[in-house]
């Protein structure tokens, strides 16, 4: 890459932190506080624009990220430009709901499959910026609502329950191009 691509790389991903870092310290009408379960993963900025109904069995609180969620200093953690936090990534067999935050700036959704052989973040990615779905187990991706839909919008919530065994899963963002750059982490179940 040559010294000027680089630059100009650079200033963009400055820029956009600073833009995401402003928008993030700014109020936002209509929304509340971050619930505590999710403050360790998000600090503190603005919360959510609705919230899920009580929900079956165990809970795992995920939060979804992009470049809003950037420190100053450019990429999120583990230099990805995306990411998926879940509150927890070890929990027991059986009703497992999942209430997801989209905390960026950007549609997101949860998808939840079993982990492939090559362990998190080794699918292959199509030519339409997305992975295969096959096998998938559910997803949340309904603004404000339960199940799939057409992703979540910047602030909103959406939930899905699932009856998981014990077994190593993948949550990921299959909206194109957004697995590539980082969105899954793995969830253990025991």
């Amino acid at each position: 890459m040559t010294h000027r691509r680089l630059g100009i790389v650079l200033i963009a991903i400055g820029l956009v932190g600073l833009m995401g870092t402003a928008w993030a310290l700014a109020a936002r009408p209509g929304s509340s506080s971050i619930p505590e379960a999710w403050a360790p993963l998000v600090g503190p900025r603005g919360g959510p624009t609705c919230d899920a109904p009580a929900l079956p069995g165990q809970t795992a609180d995920v939060v979804l990220s992009d470049m809003r969620g950037m420190s100053s200093g450019g990429m999120m953690s583990g230099g990805r430009m995306m990411s998926i936090a879940a509150r927890r990534s070890v929990v027991g067999a059986g009703t497992m709901s999942f209430r997801v935050w989209n905390a960026g700036m950007m549609d997101h959704e949860l998808v939840v499959m079993r982990l492939p052989e090559g362990g998190v973040g080794t699918r292959s990615v199509g030519a339409d910026g997305r992975v295969s779905e096959e096998g998938s187990l559910g997803e949340a991706s309904r603004s404000c609502g339960e199940g799939a839909g057409e992703g979540i919008a910047p602030g909103a919530v959406s939930w899905v329950s699932l009856n998981l065994a014990s077994g190593r899963y993948e949550l990921i963002c299959n909206l194109p191009g957004h697995y590539a750059m980082g969105m899954f982490t793995e969830l253990d179940v025991r």
